[in-house]
């Protein structure tokens, strides 16, 4: 049954597809497929979570946690759908969209999880920046499939792209409104063509131009938002209480010194009569899924300048509300990782270790590519090493720099920095 939810503007591509005769698949399976076979998604399993990949095997790493986005994605459009009204059996929310949303979300992200999102974004300030976004956009349209000539992307289309773009502001733009070095929530200035391809052949207005571009946000990627905010409020809470950050005595300290609601203090309350039951993590928190999930509903999307496509697509026609309940249980969970987990002592030093490796990768390989000999040392293998001398400008080699670093695993990083830095290591038979 044909989905009226869909037209072909929402299915177009960013560059003219090659047309394939027995293509059985729609163009977000197509999208979907690309994505989870892709060298991009298969490196998330060892790249750091909360916990640093590899540590112990019941901790998330950013490929457990992808799947788990991307799964909780297809159910809350699943929910949507079964709930009737504005939805139905031939206008509906694609299930395959959303997937590939949640599948894409965080390719953009480096090794050592948040430290060394903002260590290359110090890194790379004099060059336009780094963000997670930013450079999973960069992956799906310019990187993921590499080729002997260069590097292209997947071709997305418009739909997909536009639901894995959580930020449209430029970087350029957030730094003019103030912010000398913004930490996150922009893009690449050169990704300027993919905002413009976004809404093409409409020009993107000017009340929306820096941070208000941010929330010009599709129904899938909502969604996505929602399903991402899901798992890892839940979920770092369950790696949390499974490590021993996260006890009674632990939480009971915290408590002590916040400035709770009353339902914040249900919220704790609940949890703390958790703990001291001992009863299984796995159990409560399918629960809590159910519960985050059952918390969503549509609206109409009637705010202006927001809607502004709205008559072009029913993807921005429609907002996600979740229940004002849920949503503070959720902020509640993700302050308690924070304060809790991501402030401890012992996840502090790993940062600090992954942040500085990625400070002695970064500055040993752009010494030697950039203001190197006329003859640099091969250090950076093919073909990343080749498109950096084949590189025209400093920007543009920092970039590509930027791009291979991004790309490695916790453990592909450790190694490089042994094989650079400790007399004592080097193992020829190392790849990457």
């Amino acid at each position: 049954m044909h989905n009226r939810f869909y037209n072909d503007w929402d299915r177009e591509h960013l560059r003219t597809p090659r047309v394939m005769a027995d293509e059985h698949r729609s163009p977000f399976q197509v999208d979907r497929d690309r994505v989870l076979f892709s060298y991009a998604f298969r490196r998330l399993q060892s790249k750091t979570q909360v916990f640093q990949s590899g540590e112990y095997d019941f901790y998330r790493t950013r490929l457990t946690h992808t799947i788990e986005v991307a799964r909780i994605s297809c159910s809350i459009c699943d929910y949507l759908k079964s709930k009737g009204e504005p939805l139905g059996e031939d206008f509906y929310i694609d299930s395959n969209l959303v997937e590939a949303v949640g599948y894409a979300h965080d390719l953009g992200h480096p090794p050592f999880g948040h430290i060394g999102e903002r260590k290359l974004n110090e890194l790379m300030a004099p060059y336009g920046g780094f963000e997670g976004n930013a450079q999973t956009a960069r992956i799906l349209t310019e990187l993921i499939y590499e080729r002997d000539k260069g590097t292209t992307g997947m071709n997305p289309t418009r739909a997909f792209l536009d639901g894995v773009m959580k930020y449209k502001a430029l970087r350029h733009e957030r730094v003019s409104s103030g912010e000398s070095l913004p930490e996150h929530h922009f893009i690449y200035d050169e990704q300027e063509k993919l905002r413009i391809f976004l809404i093409a052949p409409e020009q993107w207005p000017d009340q929306l131009l820096g941070d208000p571009a941010n929330k010009v946000k599709s129904i899938e990627c909502q969604i996505m938002d929602w399903a991402d905010d899901t798992a890892y409020s839940n979920h770092d809470i369950a790696d949390g209480i499974q490590a021993g950050f996260i006890t009674v005595e632990s939480l009971e300290r915290w408590a002590g010194g916040q400035s709770l609601t009353d339902n914040q203090q249900a919220t704790v309350k609940d949890l703390l009569e958790f703990l001291r039951r001992r009863d299984l993590v796995e159990s409560r928190y399918g629960k809590r899924l159910g519960a985050f999930i059952h918390a969503c509903r549509l609206e109409t999307r009637s705010a202006v300048p927001n809607a502004f496509l709205a008559q072009r697509t029913n993807r921005h026609a429609f907002n996600l509300v979740i229940d004002p309940l849920i949503k503070e249980e959720c902020r509640v969970y993700k302050q308690i990782a924070v304060d809790l987990i991501f402030h401890s002592p012992k996840i502090q030093q790993i940062e600090f270790k992954g942040g500085h490796i990625l400070d002695k990768l970064f500055s040993a390989l752009y010494e030697n590519a950039i203001h190197g000999a006329d003859r640099p040392l091969d250090l950076i293998p093919a073909p990343n090493g080749h498109w950096i001398r084949q590189a025209s400008s400093d920007l543009a080699k920092a970039r590509l720099l930027c791009d291979y670093l991004t790309g490695l695993t916790d453990a592909n990083a450790l190694r490089l920095y042994k094989r650079l830095f400790m007399p004592d290591f080097g193992v020829l038979a190392d790849i990457g």
